[in-house]
C-alpha cells in the first residue's frame, strides 16, 4: 500500500537520538544512534516529493533521493539501498560526514517553517539495514576484461572509481602510501563523526569485489610512475592533497605549535590500536592542555572536538571571521559549542609566544572590510586590539595544499594549475598525459567526500571511454597491417 506523504505538517522534524554531552566526550564513539525502522518510516513520509527536487539538485552525486524517501515510507528498504547504491558508492559515509545543512537538508523546501527532511539519518539507516541483512553483494561483472587499471590513492575519489571500473570488468589495482585504505575517511576524519568499522567495511566490500590493494607504497620512491604506467592500461591520480596551509606568524616553528592532519592521524591512529610515539610524548596529545585551534573549517570542528575528548583543560577556535562567514559545517559548531569549546570570533593569530615551547598566542580582532572579486568580504586587523590566550598545543587547521607531483614523480609534462592542482579536461578527467586521468582533491582542491566520489565516477567513466576508444582504434589498424605484411 503505497505510504502517505507529506506528512510534513503533523510531524516535526526529528534526527535521531544524540547521545549525552557527558556520556559522548568520554569516548569517540559516534554521537548519533540510529534511527529505528518506525521512525525511518515516519521522517521519510515527511518529504513532499515537490516536482523540482532541490535536495537532488543540490546534491554533488544528484541523488535520487525523494525515491528512496519514498521508498522508506513504504517499507521497501532493499529497494531503497538499490536507489541510492547506483549514484552513491558510499552513501552509508556520506549520511555520516556530508555536510547535508550545506546541502541537501540546506535547499529542502521545508527548511523554511517546518525544518528539513532529515536526509543523512535516513541514508545511513538505509544502507546500514543494507549490509546488516546481506543485500549489499560484491560487483560480479557480466564480463571479465584483461586490462587493468591503476589507482594512486586509496579515499573516496579512488574507491569510488575503482568500484565502476569493476562493474566494467576492468582489473583494478589501488597504490596508497599508508597502510590502510581509506585515506582521510580513516586518518583524517574522528571516528565521533565515522567508525572506523564502517570504513573497513566498505573496504572489504571492495575486496571481495576484486578491487586489489596495495599498501605501503609510495609513487616515486617504492614504484617509478613510468612503471606504473607499464603496467596499467590507465592510470588515475586521486592523491588528494595533504601539504599543509601555514601561517606566517612569529613562532611557528615553537614545540607545541602542529599541524591539523598531524594531530588527527595521531589520534585516529592511537583509537586504532597503533603504537603513536608523538602521542605517547604528549607532542599530540591535548590531555592536561589549554589548546587553540586556529581555522574555521570543519578540520579545525575536527580538532577541537578530538582535544575535548583527549581531556584538554580549555579549548579555543581562532577564527578571522564571524559565525555567518565560517567555511565548516554549522551543526559541528554546534556540536562543538555543547561540548565545551569556546569560538573566539573576528581574530587572527599574530605571533605565537614562548621561549622553546608555546605559551600563549598572540592575537588581534578583526573586523570584515569591503568584498573582494568573490564577493566576500575581506578580513582587517583593528589596529591597538591585541590579546592573548594561554595556550599549551597550538593546532593549525588552515586547509591543504597540493604537493608538486610533476616533480616527485619525475613527470614534468603531468601539466598542473597555478594552484599546484593537477590540469584535466573535465570532460574526460584525463590529464595532458594520454591515458593517464586525475579526480578528487588532487584536481578540484581540497574539498568535500561528496565531491570526491562525484570526480571518481566520472573519472571511471571518461577511462572506461577512453579504454573502447583505444579498443576500437586497434581493431581498425588490424586489417590494414594484416595487408600491409
Amino acid at each position: 500500500m503505497p505510504a502517505k506523504m507529506m506528512q510534513f505538517v503533523s510531524v516535526e522534524q526529528r534526527l535521531p537520538d544524540k547521545r549525552a554531552v557527558a556520556e559522548r566526550v568520554r569516548d569517540f564513539a559516534e554521537i548519533f544512534a540510529r534511527f529505528a525502522p518506525d521512525q525511518a518510516r515516519e521522517q521519510a513520509a515527511r518529504c513532499e516529493q515537490c516536482g523540482i527536487p532541490f535536495c537532488q539538485v543540490h546534491c554533488p552525486l544528484h541523488n535520487n533521493i525523494p525515491d528512496w524517501l519514498l521508498l522508506t515510507a513504504e517499507g521497501r528498504l532493499e529497494e531503497a539501498y538499490e536507489i541510492a547504491a547506483s549514484t552513491n558508492n558510499m552513501p552509508e559515509i556520506c549520511g555520516r560526514i556530508c555536510p547535508q545543512d550545506r546541502l541537501c537538508e540546506g535547499n529542502c523546501v521545508l527548511e523554511r517553517g517546518f525544518g528539513s527532511v532529515t536526509i543523512g539519518a535516513v541514508e545511513r539507516f538505509i544502507v546500514d539495514t543494507a549490509f546488516e541483512r546481506g543485500w549489499v553483494k560484491p560487483v560480479r561483472p557480466l564480463r571479465e576484461r584483461e586490462l587493468s587499471v591503476g589507482i594512486v590513492g586509496a579515499g573516496p575519489a579512488g574507491l569510488a572509481a575503482a568500484e565502476q571500473l569493476r562493474k566494467e570488468g576492468y582489473k583494478v589495482w589501488i597504490y596508497d602510501r599508508y597502510d590502510r585504505a581509506g585515506g582521510l575517511l580513516v586518518y583524517g576524519i574522528p571516528g565521533f563523526k565515522l567508525e572506523k568499522s564502517v570504513v573497513a567495511r566498505r573496504i572489504r566490500y571492495l575486496e571481495e569485489s576484486g578491487v586489489r590493494f596495495r599498501l605501503n607504497t609510495e609513487i616515486g620512491r617504492d614504484l617509478s610512475f613510468a612503471e606504473l604506467r607499464r603496467r596499467h592500461a590507465a592510470v588515475l591520480v586521486a592523491t588528494g592533497v595533504y601539504k599543509a596551509r601555514d601561517v606566517e606568524v612569529p613562532g611557528s616553528g615553537l614545540k607545541g605549535v602542529v599541524k591539523a592532519l598531524d594531530y588527527l592521524t595521531a589520534s585516529n591512529r592511537k583509537g586504532l590500536g597503533d603504537v603513536v610515539p608523538a602521542f605517547e610524548s604528549g607532542e599530540l596529545d591535548a590531555r592536561g592542555k589549554h589548546v587553540v585551534v586556529i581555522g574555521g573549517g570543519d578540520t579545525a570542528m575536527d580538532c577541537v572536538r578530538t582535544a575535548i575528548r583527549q581531556g584538554a583543560k580549555s579549548v579555543r577556535c581562532l577564527y578571522r571571521r564571524d559565525r555567518a562567514n565560517m567555511p565548516g559545517s554549522m551543526r559541528e559548531v554546534q556540536h562543538a559549542e555543547e561540548e565545551g569549546v569556546e569560538f573566539v570570533w573576528l581574530s587572527a593569530p599574530e605571533a605565537f609566544v614562548g621561549a622553546e615551547r608555546v605559551e600563549a598566542v598572540q592575537a588581534h580582532r578583526m573586523r570584515l572590510g569591503p568584498p573582494d572579486a568573490t564577493g566576500r568580504q575581506v578580513p582587517e586587523p583593528i589596529p591597538g586590539s591585541s590579546f592573548r590566550l594561554q595556550a599549551d598545543l597550538v593546532i593549525k587547521a588552515l586547509g591543504f595544499e597540493p604537493e608538486d607531483l610533476p616533480r616527485l614523480w619525475g613527470v614534468p609534462e603531468l601539466a598542473v594549475t597555478r594552484w599546484g592542482t593537477i590540469r584535466i579536461d573535465w570532460s574526460t578527467m584525463m590529464t595532458a598525459i594520454p591515458g593517464v586521468f586525475a579526480a578528487g582533491d588532487i584536481v578540484r582542491g581540497a574539498s568535500l567526500v561528496v565531491w570526491a566520489v562525484r570526480d571518481g565516477r566520472d573519472a571511471a567513466a571518461g577511462i572506461h571511454r577512453w579504454l573502447e576508444a583505444q579498443a576500437r582504434k586497434a581493431e581498425a589498424r588490424a586489417p590494414a597491417l594484416a595487408l600491409a605484411s
